[in-house]
């Protein structure tokens, strides 16, 4: 007698390509949401016969912005590959051992190019509105007089190591095995908004080398000259997080593949 009862698949391996698709239109989403809505969303002004009012997002709606499309882009490719979206994450996720480092520059390389694609459809947008400056006005990353508030470059250095660190800790954190399951896309995206809130005002919040790139050669003024900052920072707070996880919270788990429903 044959049993008739449906079956359920196996879980299977996430092909190179699938992965490559997922990590570039995750960090193209990255940037389009969160550089667009400073670019586009920010600053809007409204005259009424008061004068003048700012009916722009301001900085607590491009935090929300970079938050929102990392828990939504986690949700959507997490299950794929991981859902990195930016080097120091995946740097992180292979010193701490959730990722063999023979597929880091894979995720890197379509990182990258994923969030150049977003730059440049934020361009080919902006531009499409009459009086637009290119020049300093694409969400660029900076310090000195590039900074949004004049923070130098001691300060950019130090605010991106700290909070690129507690951001790896908190994705690693909130994908351990001994995590509650089905939050992590969550407590990622929080945290990210989190790290907005703080530090927009000192470099426009990096965090992300791919990001960064993303915008500085469309932004000029100054962007690409700096940008060496904004993949040095997030790389070394990612080492420092990833190293010091295991050995502080006791979690070091060597995979040979993506698994299903994680973050890294």
């Amino acid at each position: 007698m044959s049993d008739s009862s449906p079956t359920t698949p196996s879980p299977t391996t996430p092909s190179g390509t699938a992965v490559i698709a997922a990590e570039l239109i995750g960090t193209f989403w990255l940037v389009l949401g969160g550089c667009g809505t400073a670019v586009f969303a920010a600053v809007q002004v409204a005259t009424a016969d008061t004068g003048d009012v700012p009916v722009g997002v301001g900085y607590l709606g491009v935090s929300l912005a970079f938050g929102l499309t990392v828990l939504t882009g986690v949700y959507a490719f997490g299950h794929i590959s991981g859902g990195h979206f930016n080097p120091a994450v995946t740097v992180g996720a292979a010193i701490s051992g959730r990722l063999p480092w023979a597929k880091a520059p894979v995720y890197i390389v379509s990182q990258v190019v994923g969030g150049l694609l977003a730059g440049a459809l934020i361009l080919v947008v902006a531009t499409g509105k009459d009086g637009f400056e290119a020049t300093g006005h694409m969400a660029a990353n900076g310090y000195g007089a590039n900074s949004p508030d004049g923070y130098g470059l001691v300060s950019a250095l130090i605010i991106e190591v700290v909070l690129t660190a507690i951001f790896v800790w908190v994705i690693l954190g909130a994908t351990d095995r001994r995590a509650p399951v089905g939050f992590a896309p969550a407590a990622i995206g929080l945290t990210l908004t989190l790290i907005h809130l703080i530090s927009i005002p000192i470099t426009n919040t990096s965090v992300n080398p791919a990001r960064s790139t993303a915008v500085a050669f469309f932004n000029g003024d100054g962007a690409v000259g700096q940008l060496w900052l904004f993949w040095l920072a997030p790389i070394l707070g990612a080492l420092i997080a990833g190293s010091l996880y295991g050995p502080l919270f006791g979690e070091r788990v060597k995979v040979e593949r993506v698994t299903p429903g994680t973050a890294v």
